[in-house]
């Protein structure tokens, strides 16, 4: 105790244990909890002397399938860095500050955006977090409809797809944390839409929920090109790409002419070694279909539109979201493979503290 008051009386802060998720090994195939582990620590609820920092206690933390690129040592360098064993992960998450040399932020201020997989977070440059502005809406929300999956939903579906009223829709692992909002904002726009997820009651759930027009369950499908024509007798306007692999190569045969494919990501692909080839690809050309890929931090910039727009479809009761919420640091790395065989209902987070 008289050591901790007097680190504080230095303006070192008081310390506090700290447990954090690092990474043990770079995985290939498969990853597996043992691939991570909780560790105990601690830190200093003080920013350095001269720093602009925050520093952030931790409420929530995302799980998202992009991890698992990091998660792997890469010759040549990936949109994201790879993590390093026996380090941190990182993800976004939901923080309040708790300590702060910047004067944009304050103490009490919540905040959301890229934090470590641990109890608290020295954040020195934290120009990139996103004050949350609303609240009201549960804080959850910040690392799901309000954040990082929402804006992949909203921008890939408005600008990288550009709907018109009356296409047709179709979305890949439709119940997850992105999916779901895209098809809940192609009825918005006035599109047909169905869905495909991997569990009858998640298929359920996209039409009682989200309201999809169709939904199936493709690990029920012996024949996906035949199933999407059964779906889509005059074909497809715009499919948002999440799973790669053979859901793309039947797509591409129900493609319409100058039909659109926002390419979210490719889940399907990310736990093997040698990623599957796509057959059909010619079909781009003859059906003059544009394929793009996108990635959300390309449009942090616009954040302040899309969070107004998409909490007004919130307290207006046109959007409705589902979480996957598990209790505690220790749960996070199952939570996060479970995301690699769809065991999450929704979109998946760790509540590290509630307030």
């Amino acid at each position: 105790m008289a050591a901790a008051a007097a680190a504080a009386a230095a303006g070192q802060g008081e310390e506090v244990p700290n447990r954090r998720v690092v990474l043990k090994r770079y995985v290939n195939g498969f990853p597996a909890e043992d691939d991570m582990e909780v560790v105990a620590g601690a830190a200093r609820l003080a920013v350095p002397a001269g720093s602009a920092g925050v520093v952030l206690k931790n409420l929530y933390v995302s799980c998202d399938p992009y991890m698992r690129n990091r998660m792997t040592k890469h010759d040549q360098p990936s949109y994201v860095p790879d993590f390093v064993p026996g380090e941190v992960l990182v993800n976004f998450g939901v923080s309040r500050v708790v300590a702060s040399g910047h004067p944009d932020f304050k103490v009490g201020d919540l905040v959301w955006g890229t934090t470590g997989w641990e109890e608290y977070t020295f954040i020195p440059s934290p120009e990139s977090l996103f004050k949350i502005n609303h609240p009201e809406i549960p804080l959850s929300y910040y690392i799901g409809v309000l954040g990082m999956p929402g804006i992949t939903a909203y921008f890939g579906f408005f600008e990288v797809a550009k709907p018109k009223k009356g296409e047709y829709v179709f979305v890949s692992a439709a119940s997850g944390a992105v999916g779901q909002i895209v098809g809940q904002l192609a009825k918005l726009t006035g599109c047909y839409v169905v869905g495909s997820a991997g569990s009858d009651e998640k298929v359920n759930l996209l039409k009682t929920k989200f309201g999809y027009d169709e939904a199936f369950n493709y690990k029920k499908e012996q024949d996906l090109n035949a199933t999407l024509k059964r779906y889509f007798p005059e074909g497809i306007d715009i499919y948002f790409e999440n799973v790669g692999g053979a859901t793309l190569d039947a797509v591409l045969l129900n493609m319409r002419l100058h039909g659109r494919i926002p390419a979210c990501g490719m889940i399907s692909q990310y736990n093997l070694e040698q990623p599957e080839g796509v057959r059909n690809l010619f079909l781009l050309v003859t059906k003059r279909v544009r394929m793009e890929g996108f990635i959300s931090f390309d449009h942090f910039g616009e954040y302040c539109r899309f969070e107004e727009d998409m909490v007004g479809y919130l307290k207006e009761g046109k959007l409705n979201y589902v979480e996957d919420v598990v209790d505690g640091l220790e749960k996070a790395p199952a939570a996060l493979i479970g995301l690699f065989s769809g065991r999450n209902v929704g979109k998946q987070l760790v509540a590290v503290a509630r307030e």
